[in-house]
């Protein structure tokens, strides 16, 4: 007997699940609260849409630090290596950039919703916008269908037979993620881990950053330190901003922030390393060759082969020594002072920025609670969860798109089934 599949929400996640469900000939609505489908998707990546990682299913997981062992199965299902080709059958070639990050080879986010619109007609899933979903019904343990109000103000009530919750987080809420499926699954029982902005720039308590705003600095080592102990480090790139900082290692490194913040009011250092591949005695060596190379001039003007000029003021203001003072006049612990500062420019962290302004939700529906085989529920019979509304959250370089296709994929395969369920 044909089974009867509502997928709640049109992002990533929810239209593969939506052709995934309809490509084993199940009969498929998707239910989307927004006038068109996919909307974050169109901004991921700054509109290129870094969809995956070019990595095997180890890889991805370690790109998960949010309960990525949880993804396992439906990492083996459907890997990066599956995601690329089942784009390539729809016509989306694909390129591997820095980091292994693959995007569409157009470099255009638009082409990828318009391959999954193209699944979805292919699979004949059926897709209805404007549809605000208010309840999932359930009764004696199992789904029996959903109540959502329509784009005139109707209210209707859906019968199926399985229901697929990805409705994503709660970032981004322009986009329709308001946390919908969080209160839908809370409502039937489950126990939602506290939703928080993950992969999000941070406010320092000082101001200088501004003064440098726009500034990149490439292969430098940002160590976090919550109360005096250190939580993370991360090599790479970072962005000075108006308001503190932000780039992939500060992303990566905000998801230990943001959980900090959660219980206490900690105190959150950066210290960010300019020059990690030199002791700090290779170092002093190497401004002692610089100020040789400019003997003559003031301090200020000796430091510019080792770090960008605008960022030279607040080296040495850091270190205390006078920007005017003349080389020859500067003393060798004032000389340390200086590589200290460059092998640790700290800053210290106010706050998380607003939470819209997160890539990805962590917490979320409770991994426990869910069958990592199905992504079936295992409080209520024919409930399925996929995408960012699951306790999944990863770092930048596309596995949070992937783990969003992978199971989004899995719930679509496993909601079509014919099973019988086992007593609990």
């Amino acid at each position: 007997m044909q089974k009867n599949i509502i997928v709640v929400g049109a992002g990533p996640a929810g239209l593969m699940a939506a052709g995934s469900a309809a490509s084993q000939r199940a009969n498929v609505t998707l239910l989307e609260k927004n006038s068109r489908p996919g909307r974050k998707l169109l901004i991921t990546g700054k509109g290129r849409c870094n969809f995956t990682n070019d990595t095997d299913v180890d890889g991805l997981i370690a790109g998960m630090p949010g309960n990525g062992k949880f993804l396992y199965s439906a990492f083996s299902r459907f890997d990066s290596y599956d995601l690329r080709e089942f784009f390539r059958e729809l016509g989306v070639e694909s390129k591997v950039e820095r980091g292994r990050r693959v995007f569409p080879a157009s470099g255009i986010s638009r082409d990828v919703l318009r391959a999954l619109m193209m699944y979805i007609k292919k699979s004949a899933a059926g897709l209805r916008c404007n549809s605000n979903v208010k309840q999932v019904v359930a009764s004696d343990g199992r789904v029996k269908g959903v109540v959502f109000s329509t784009g005139n103000g109707q209210v209707e009530f859906m019968p199926c037979d399985a229901v697929i919750i990805a409705t994503g987080g709660i970032t981004y809420t322009v986009t329709g993620s308001t946390g919908d499926g969080f209160r839908i699954a809370k409502e039937l029982g489950h126990n939602i881990i506290q939703p928080r902005a993950s992969l999000i720039p941070l406010e320092t308590v000082e101001s200088w950053p501004q003064d440098v705003a726009g500034m990149t600095l490439r292969n430098v080592q940002a160590t976090l330190t919550i109360n005096g102990r250190e939580a993370a480090s991360e090599l790479g790139e970072m962005l000075f901003t108006h308001f503190g900082v932000s780039g992939p290692i500060i992303l990566t490194l905000s998801r230990k922030v943001a959980s900090a913040l959660i219980q206490t009011e900690p105190e959150i250092a950066l210290a960010i390393d300019m020059k990690p591949a030199l002791s700090h005695q290779q170092l002093d060596a190497r401004i002692l060759r610089d100020f040789q190379k400019h003997r003559g001039q003031n301090i200020s003007n000796s430091l510019t082969d080792l770090v960008p000029k605008h960022l030279i003021p607040i080296i040495v203001q850091e270190a205390g020594v006078p920007a005017a003072k003349h080389i020859s006049q500067v003393t060798r612990e004032e000389r340390f002072k200086i590589g200290r500062i460059l092998k640790g420019l700290t800053l210290h962290i106010a706050r998380l920025r607003p939470t819209d302004e997160g890539i990805v939700t962590a917490g979320g529906v409770d991994v426990d609670e869910i069958d990592p085989r199905r992504m079936e529920s295992k409080l209520v019979q024919g409930l399925f969860f996929a995408g960012e509304v699951i306790d999944v959250d990863g770092v930048t370089g596309g596995y949070n798109l992937q783990a969003a296709f992978s199971t989004g994929y899995l719930a679509g395969q496993c909601s079509a089934e014919e099973r019988q369920r086992k007593a609990l």
